[in-house]
């Protein structure tokens, strides 16, 4: 089997494509961002097993020689390490250019001078902003609604240049809004049902804005699919369900999975400024389930009710339940 390297392996998305990866028999290294107390985030949340079958390779994204250390014996990236928060790229843009941009040339070079067979770099729906025609497909015009979007596209478009200018073999995957367990405080679904445990009341910003919900392990296992299709090499793939949901209407949803009604609460310190609110985000999904034979397997319902246990499960993960950018 393959030899895989995961950057970005101890956040949300990259510990579930570690499981797969595992599960499914390949060779895995998970590249994390060191830290001195020697602690790998949601690795240490991955059953024993699995998380002994890793070798874990402590590094910064930013460094060209750590990550060309750790690319080296690797046939297949899963590019995901970044920086990902939208509020907190309104704070500190600058950090969102050296660790997505520059980050992301450190793994194409490496890639490229190493003869890596496969890149797979994670995109994000964010780079379209609000829906010029809906359902959003991989044509649709890029539009930098916020710093974070900004140097997403950046990114894209420096994986789409290597392939064209290197023939670095190199796939572009889209996510729409992923969730479910282990996801952070910071995204919505967890600040909603977090909140919603410890009382009646939701501290939110915008309701209005809708979003394509896809559980993790469908897109865990849609990068998968797009390393092992050839015919998706030098495209931009959509990972989606293809239908969306109102933030008001999720919160609903949340309230019969709770068993509660909620009183709503909008936050000003949780709104984002107007022209950066995307407000519409609803996938074309086709072009996955043509190239790569992909699609979602879980329902919203499920996917809520699966992260809602493991939220309930997981308490002391989430007990501060003041705002995080």
């Amino acid at each position: 089997m393959k030899s895989v390297l995961v950057t970005g392996a101890a956040g949300f998305i990259g510990s579930h494509l570690l499981e797969i990866l595992v599960r499914e028999g390949y060779r895995v290294r998970a590249f994390v961002h060191y830290n001195s107390q020697g602690r790998w985030h949601l690795l240490e949340q991955l059953a024993v097993d699995i998380r002994n079958s890793i070798e874990i390779v402590p590094g910064d994204i930013t460094d060209a020689g750590s990550v060309a250390t750790a690319v080296t014996g690797c046939d297949w990236i899963f590019h995901l390490a970044a920086l990902i928060g939208i509020p907190y790229s309104y704070l500190a843009p600058s950090s969102y250019v050296h660790t997505n941009i520059v980050g992301t040339l450190n793994v194409l070079n490496a890639c490229r001078q190493l003869g890596v067979e496969r890149v797979l770099h994670t995109s994000t729906s964010e780079t379209y902003g609000s829906a010029q025609y809906e359902p959003i497909d991989e044509r649709h015009p890029l539009v930098a609604q916020s710093p974070y979007s900004a140097t997403k596209i950046g990114a894209d478009k420096l994986a789409e240049s290597y392939w064209l200018s290197y023939a670095l073999p190199t796939t572009i995957v889209r996510p729409f809004n992923t969730y479910g367990p282990r996801q952070s405080q910071r995204a919505i679904i967890p600040t909603i049902m977090s909140q919603a445990l410890g009382g009646s009341e939701l501290k939110l910003g915008n309701l209005d804005p809708v979003r394509d919900l896809t559980f993790v392990t469908d897109t865990a296992a849609g990068f998968l699919a797009a390393a092992r299709s050839v015919r998706t090499i030098g495209r931009t793939v959509n990972l989606g369900v293809g239908t969306g949901i109102s933030i008001r209407e999720l919160v609903d949803l949340i309230g019969q999975i709770a068993g509660r009604n909620f009183n709503v609460a909008q936050v000003p310190q949780r709104l984002r400024p107007e022209g950066s609110e995307v407000k519409r985000l609803i996938s074309d999904n086709r072009l996955a389930k043509e190239l790569m034979d992909w699609e979602p397997k879980v329902s919203l319902d499920d996917g809520l009710q699966e992260t809602y246990k493991h939220i309930q499960n997981h308490l002391e993960d989430y007990i501060d339940r003041s705002y995080v950018v």
